[in-house]
This record gives structure tokens, C-alpha cells and sequence, in this order.
């Protein structure tokens, strides 16, 4: 007996190391491409502006366009994963965050810093769905949703380190955050190429009788995709902008970044939290809490402590919120979880699109408190709805959607 149980140990250990050294080099990749690198442009925004002498005219289509790499990004990995394996996404993913990174640290005219920040921002949708696929390859089913809460919560220290180089940026250069930003994710792509296995590309999955199309699935993630993404992007726009034109000091901005990186750790323990309580009653927690954070922020009226709070309440339902997302869409389309979150990922992506342009029209009416507080009461009617549906289904339905 002694002979069988040890190897029954040595195989659960290899196993363990497998799902831990994808989880590692999945969160230090999305880490640098989602927590850095899509986030850094409107961070060094000011300082750019300023040193490079740029108009609005110039700069906002510039920040369009990074949106429309980040588009691009997922849109075209599924294409690369079919034909090149999973891995292959991550690892342009990765080059691109790399190059687009070194292009804007040396960028002196418009069209240079235009290329570089597009090719960062496409970095994050290159490789955050990407993961799904590796992980249904690697990973044992029993494994795979603290393997893909773990890729997830990478945004976390992504941006921590942003804050802190946005700190050196403050008595330095912003030119010193990209270069960071660089360097970072030549380190993650080494990792992601020494820990990551290489896969074969996917064999189409056949069709099966009676088998729920993934549109039909994905209805209920589809919608709080909307309503979770919009919410987020309004958060992250504006909470930046009332520490700007607040009284509140310039290094409020950095500890706001790294409040939100080290609360939004909590979510390694997603894969967990939807085990027990099913993915649907986490993702209307989380939609909960952002409506929390977006309150507490349009109360704050500039003080430290309640913005900090803000952040740190916002960290938690944000990361969590991504978290559920990866690991509800692989639960819902296990044969294709790539193609499934990356369809729930593009959803997010036009409501994060068309958010800030409502918000945009009606603030000079409503006023950007106001404005904070409707997006919350939003956020909280998104629960609820979540909440009603999931008991209309009973208890076999709430944890898995449709």
C-alpha cells in the first residue's frame, strides 16, 4: 500500500506545481500587460502633455486608439491560439508590452508615442483571455479555478508597481515608468516561455446533441459584463480626475493605484469563493462592492482617508470581479473558455467604450458626484438583478448561470 499512496502523493505534487507555476507566470504577464501597461497612459497623462507641449486633439484620440489595441488584441488572439497554440497569444502579448513600453519611454513626437502606447495597450488583450485556453490544457479541472484567480488577481501587483513607479515619476521623469513597464515585461515573458508548457493548437470541438450554443450560455456573464466594466471605467476615470482638480496632495494619485493593487489581492481566493457559494453569487457580490467604492468616492469631498477607503473597497470587488468572470465563463463553456470570456471581455469592452462618453454629456448637468452615485445605484440594480435571477433558477442554477 505504502508504494501506490506515495505515488498518488508525487502525482498530486506535480500536479500542484504545474497549476502553480502556470498561475505564477500567468499573473506576472497579465500583471505588467493589464495592471501596467493599459493603465500607464492615463497615468503619466499630465506629464506627457506638459513635456511633449500635446493638445487634447492629439492626446484623446491617442487614448481611443490604445483602447482599439487592447480590441484588437482580443479579437485577434483567439485567431493566433487556433493556429499556434495557446501559449502563442501570451507570448506576443508580452513583446508587444515590451516594445510599445521601450517606444514611449523614448517617444519625442506624436506619431511615436501614438505607436508605442496602442502596442502596450494591446498587450492586456493578447494574454488576459488567453489564459483560459492554457489552463484547460495544463491544469486538472479541479485545479483550474485558483490557477485562473491567481492569472487574474496578477492585476493586483501590476498595480502596486505601478504606484511605485509613478512615485519614482514624481521626482524623476514619467519617461521612468515606461521604462519600468519595459523591463518588467521582458521579465514576465521569460517566465511566461520557461514556465508555461507549449500546446498544440485546439481541435475544433465537434457538435454535440442537444448541447447549449455559448450565446445562449453566456447571456447572464454578457450582462453583467455591461454593467461590471462600465462601472469600473467610470471609477478608475474619475477617481484620478477629482484627486486632480481636488486639494488632496500629487501623491494621492500613486497611493490610490496601490490601494487598489494590495485590497484586490484578496481575490486569489475567487476560485474558492465560487466553489462554495456558486460564480453568479460572487459576481453580484462584487457588483455590490464597486457600488460601495463608487459612494464612498462620491462622498469623499477630497479627504485622504475616505478616498483611500474608496480604493481599498474598490480593489476588492474589481479584481474579484474579473476573477469570477474568467472562472464563471470557463464553468459555463468548458470545451472553449478562451472564445467564452473572450466574447464576455469584448461585451465589457464596448460598455467601457460607451460609458465614459454618457457620462461625459451628462456631468455638466448632474455634476461628478452625482454622476459617481447613479453609476453605484447602477452597480447595486445589476445585483439585484443577478440575485433575482439566480433564484428564479433555484439553488442548482445559482452558481452557474443559465
Amino acid at each position: 500500500m505504502a508504494v501506490p499512496s506515495g505515488t498518488r502523493d508525487q502525482g498530486a505534487m506535480m500536479t500542484l506545481s504545474a497549476g502553480s507555476r502556470i498561475g505564477l507566470a500567468g499573473a506576472a504577464v497579465v500583471g505588467v500587460a493589464f495592471g501596467m501597461a493599459r493603465y500607464a497612459y492615463g497615468l503619466t497623462l499630465p506629464d506627457i502633455r506638459e513635456d511633449l507641449g500635446l493638445s487634447e486633439l492629439v492626446l484623446g484620440p491617442i487614448s481611443s486608439a490604445t483602447f482599439a489595441g487592447y480590441l484588437a488584441g482580443l479579437l485577434l488572439a483567439g485567431w493566433l491560439a487556433a493556429r499556434r497554440g495557446a501559449r502563442a497569444p501570451t507570448t506576443v502579448g508580452g513583446a508587444c508590452g515590451a516594445l510599445g513600453a521601450v517606444l514611449v519611454t523614448f517617444a519625442q513626437p506624436p506619431w511615436l508615442l501614438a505607436v508605442g502606447t496602442v502596442l502596450a495597450g494591446s498587450a492586456g488583450g493578447w494574454v488576459w483571455a488567453s489564459y483560459s485556453d492554457v489552463v484547460t490544457r495544463s491544469v486538472p479541472r479541479q485545479q483550474r479555478p485558483r490557477a485562473l484567480a491567481i492569472i487574474t488577481t496578477g492585476t493586483s501587483g501590476g498595480l502596486v508597481l505601478l504606484g511605485g513607479l509613478a512615485v519614482l515619476a514624481a521626482v524623476g521623469s514619467w519617461r521612468l515608468v515606461w521604462a519600468g513597464i519595459a523591463l518588467a515585461a521582458v521579465a514576465a515573458a521569460v517566465v511566461n516561455l520557461l514556465l508555461v508548457p507549449r500546446t498544440t493548437p485546439a481541435a475544433r470541438p465537434g457538435g454535440r446533441t442537444g448541447a447549449a450554443s455559448p450565446a445562449k450560455a453566456l447571456w447572464v456573464p454578457a450582462a453583467y459584463s455591461i454593467v461590471y466594466f462600465a462601472a469600473v471605467v467610470i471609477y478608475f476615470t474619475y477617481a484620478v480626475d477629482l484627486l486632480d482638480h481636488g486639494t488632496l496632495p500629487g501623491a494621492a494619485v500613486p497611493v490610490l493605484y496601490a490601494a487598489i493593487g494590495f485590497s484586490g489581492m484578496v481575490a486569489v481566493a475567487t476560485g474558492a469563493l465560487a466553489r462554495r457559494w456558486g460564480s453568479m453569487r460572487v459576481a453580484t457580490l462584487c457588483l455590490v462592492t464597486v457600488g460601495a467604492a463608487l459612494v464612498l468616492l462620491g462622498l469623499a469631498d477630497a479627504s485622504l482617508i475616505a478616498t483611500t477607503a474608496s480604493a481599498c473597497v474598490f480593489g476588492v470587488g474589481y479584481m474579484t470581479g474579473s476573477a469570477v468572470l474568467a472562472v464563471w465563463t470557463a464553468e459555463l463553456v468548458p470545451d472553449r473558455p478562451g472564445a467564452a470570456f473572450t466574447g464576455c471581455l469584448v461585451v465589457g469592452a464596448i460598455s467601457s467604450v460607451a460609458a465614459p462618453a454618457l457620462a461625459g454629456a451628462v456631468i455638466p448637468g448632474l455634476g461628478l458626484e452625482t454622476l459617481l452615485l447613479l453609476t453605484a445605484a447602477v452597480s447595486w440594480l445589476g445585483g439585484v438583478g443577478l440575485l433575482l435571477h439566480g433564484r428564479s433558477r433555484g439553488p442548482a442554477g445559482v452558481g452557474t448561470g443559465p
